[in-house]
């Protein structure tokens, strides 16, 4: 497990594939939130058989994809949970109906005052990680 939007699965031949997480942005480990939303992630798809629709490689060679377990939308649930954004930046690359539930699901996180949102101050990882270089 890498952080709260990336994980390693493996297949049906035991071989290892990284796969990001699409639509979302995590806390970075080091960041407020960053363990907790690890360890969320980790509750959902730790030792269980999961889907992965992917959409593709990033600049990592990492698969980029949508987790699924038992109907569930994985990477949803962590914006659900207020331990991810909605990453907005790529929701281009989402078909619509993820655009929207994302985007609702940050929305009523934050009103909720749901996971990060519930501290006082929620930089997002994209500029955490700007802030790093």
């Amino acid at each position: 497990m890498a952080d709260g939007d990336t994980v390693t699965v493996l297949d049906a031949g035991n071989k290892q594939h990284r796969v990001r997480l699409t639509g979302i942005d995590a806390p970075e480990r080091h960041q407020a939130y960053g363990s907790k939303s690890t360890e969320s992630l980790v509750g959902l798809v730790y030792l269980k058989k999961v889907t992965v629709q992917s959409s593709g490689t990033d600049r990592y060679k990492r698969v980029l994809g949508k987790i699924l377990f038992g109907g569930v939308d994985v990477n949803l649930e962590q914006v659900k949970r207020g331990l991810a954004w909605h990453y907005k930046q790529y929701q281009r690359d989402q078909p619509p109906e993820d655009r929207v539930s994302y985007s609702y699901a940050e929305t009523q996180a934050r009103q909720g005052r749901t996971g990060l949102w519930g501290g006082d101050s929620q930089i997002p990882p994209w500029e955490y990680r700007r802030g790093k270089r």
